[in-house]
């Protein structure tokens, strides 16, 4: 009876330990190719990324309604599609959040969000988490930058001053997408989002 209990013990220590070492969920990273998905837009369609026949790559934007960095971002996301989506480089801005935390997060204030500050982008409706949980970003405002192949090429921010888009010294975003302009990967590849954090199911 002793030997069982012992045989017992030894087994659920064994499973504990092995679970500490467990790695916790990671999404998308440089190199990995990116599932295509649909998620409702503002407009009251889908969009997915197979819809874009042309695209050179595809900037792809974790945002939202309320977040203090998001806002701050909202010109300087319109300006890259505004820019980039003639050369062939659209801007599919997603939001992450869960609405059962944060009401003001929702489709209908999505909807009235993007028409309050003119969105030119596909904002998109991640309701249940799908696509989040695969890409994994951790802060709003959040990019994924991805090639024609739909090859994560660049992860992290937009540039590097969220409070001041004059005093901004280092774009990004956009330097990533000239390097793939010019066929090579970019420097750096990645960078540190600053803003909200994002909770993921």
């Amino acid at each position: 009876m002793k030997a069982n209990t012992l045989l017992i013990f030894g087994a659920l220590c064994l499973l504990l330990s092995l679970a500490s070492f467990t790695k916790p969920p990671v999404g998308y990273k440089i190199g990995d190719k990116v599932a295509d998905f649909s998620l409702k837009g503002v407009d009251g369609k889908n969009h997915s990324l197979a819809e874009f026949k042309q695209a050179k790559g595809y900037i792809i934007v974790f945002t939202c309604n309320e977040c203090p960095y998001a806002q701050m971002y909202e010109q300087r996301i319109i300006q890259l599609h505004n820019k980039y989506s003639k050369l062939g480089y659209p801007v599919l801005a997603i939001n992450p959040s869960l609405v059962d935390y944060f009401p003001e997060e929702s489709y209908d204030e999505m909807v009235k969000r993007s028409k309050a500050s003119k969105f030119t982008f596909h904002y998109l409706f991640d309701k249940n988490q799908g696509v989040t949980k695969l890409f994994r970003p951790s802060k709003t405002p959040h990019v994924f930058l991805l090639d024609k192949n739909r090859v994560v090429k660049y992860i992290g921010a937009i540039d590097d001053n969220p409070q001041s888009a004059a005093a901004v010294k280092k774009k990004y975003v956009e330097s990533a997408i000239e390097a793939l302009n010019k066929g090579k990967n970019p420097t750096p590849a990645e960078t540190k989002a600053i803003g909200c954090a994002i909770k993921i199911n």
